[in-house]
């Protein structure tokens, strides 16, 4: 990433879900900074830079996202969609982390061209080691283009 702060845009309405996430980033020093979002449609909001968030340097776009399907408002495969077709966005990656196995939801995921797909595991020990692991991988280890 090139020196500069890690951003990581969680939209994720389950509370104690994103507490386990953000904590585990933060506690392995993943993220510099995480922005979380509890419903579909203030999260687009962000990302288009509209009302609240109209202003770019306070507002700077996320490096991934990590995505719940199931979301209030503007649920999450909407979400997605509208990410991957609007070119400004389209290049960060979406990471899909839901408690779905659904084939359905799998397929439409990766339609409308999620980076990645993963399936919240029930335990924490085991939800802990998917976040710490999912951050060195699209955080640390994986080369992606400046935005």
């Amino acid at each position: 990433m090139n020196g500069e702060p890690v951003l990581v845009m969680l939209i994720e309405d389950n509370l104690d879900h994103a507490e386990l996430v953000m904590r585990t980033l933060q506690d392995h020093r993943i993220a510099n900074r995480i922005r979380h979002f509890t419903d579909g449609q203030t999260a687009l909001d962000y990302l288009f830079r509209r009302g609240e968030f109209a202003l770019p340097e306070s507002n700077p776009l996320p490096h991934v996202i990590l995505l719940d399907l199931r979301l209030p408002r503007v649920d999450g495969l909407e979400v997605l969609k509208t990410i991957k077709e609007e070119d400004t966005l389209k290049s960060i990656p979406v990471v899909v982390l839901t408690t779905s196995e659904a084939e359905k939801d799998v397929a439409r995921a990766y339609y409308y061209h999620a980076n990645s797909y993963l399936v919240k595991p029930l335990g924490y020990e085991e939800f802990r080691k998917l976040m710490e692991d999912l951050g060195f991988y699209w955080l640390g280890w994986n080369i992606q283009p400046q935005i």
